[in-house]
């Protein structure tokens, strides 16, 4: 069953389909522009690579990406058809590729891309479909391909100030505390995963940088 079959099952971009007007202006308040940024400046992206942004909402990082390597082949993917439409208006004619799609069940052959991409989308993902998400990416990269992942969460502290303490006592990050994300992506086979930086927000907390990389 494909995400234009199923009944909703996801968190849309905004948290609500009637808040997805605002959702740019809610993420770049929360600083998720400084983010991308910076995960794009990690992901080593060259010409010619393929790259796939995951959970790409309105397609903010991906339209950056494209920006930022003009002769890489970029694909966003998203199950929310809304989200998508924005995504597809914002970059009109830059050659981005979207298509709608879960990703636990990516539709790309195995070995399909050098690059992963995903930013502040792991949190929402729970139980099988957290696992079978990060299988997925590792099949479709390549060998010596590489995931690069920014998420709320990491080896949070509460002197990281307020936001980073209800990170603490959050449920739905309780997945992303720690080593979690490492171990989730060594478990699902990445042969390493490195922790490459972080940043503390007043709004989002502690939001940490990585790399997982495919055996070559």
């Amino acid at each position: 069953m494909t995400a234009k079959d199923r009944p909703q099952d996801y968190i849309p971009a905004a948290g609500h389909d009637a808040l997805l007007p605002a959702y740019d202006l809610l993420s770049r308040i929360v600083g998720s522009a400084r983010l991308h940024r910076r995960l794009v400046e990690l992901a080593d992206l060259r010409a010619e690579q393929r790259v796939l942004e995951i959970g790409c909402g309105t397609g903010n990082l991906t339209v950056l990406t494209k920006r930022r390597q003009p002769d890489a082949e970029v694909v966003g993917l998203d199950p929310d058809a809304r989200a998508l439409a924005r995504a597809t208006r914002k970059a009109t004619g830059l050659g981005i590729r979207f298509d709608r799609a879960y990703s636990q069940e990516l539709p790309y052959p195995d070995g399909s891309f050098d690059r992963v991409l995903s930013a502040l989308m792991l949190h929402h993902l729970a139980g099988e479909v957290r696992i079978r998400t990060a299988q997925e990416v590792l099949r479709v990269l390549r060998p010596g391909g590489a995931l690069y992942l920014v998420d709320i969460g990491g080896r949070v502290s509460p002197s990281d100030g307020i936001a980073a303490r209800r990170q603490l006592g959050s449920e739905l990050l309780r997945p992303n505390l720690g080593d979690a994300i490492p171990r989730l992506l060594l478990d699902a086979g990445f042969a390493e995963c490195v922790e490459l930086t972080n940043r503390v927000g007043r709004l989002l907390g502690r939001s940490t940088f990585y790399r997982a990389t495919r055996a070559a």
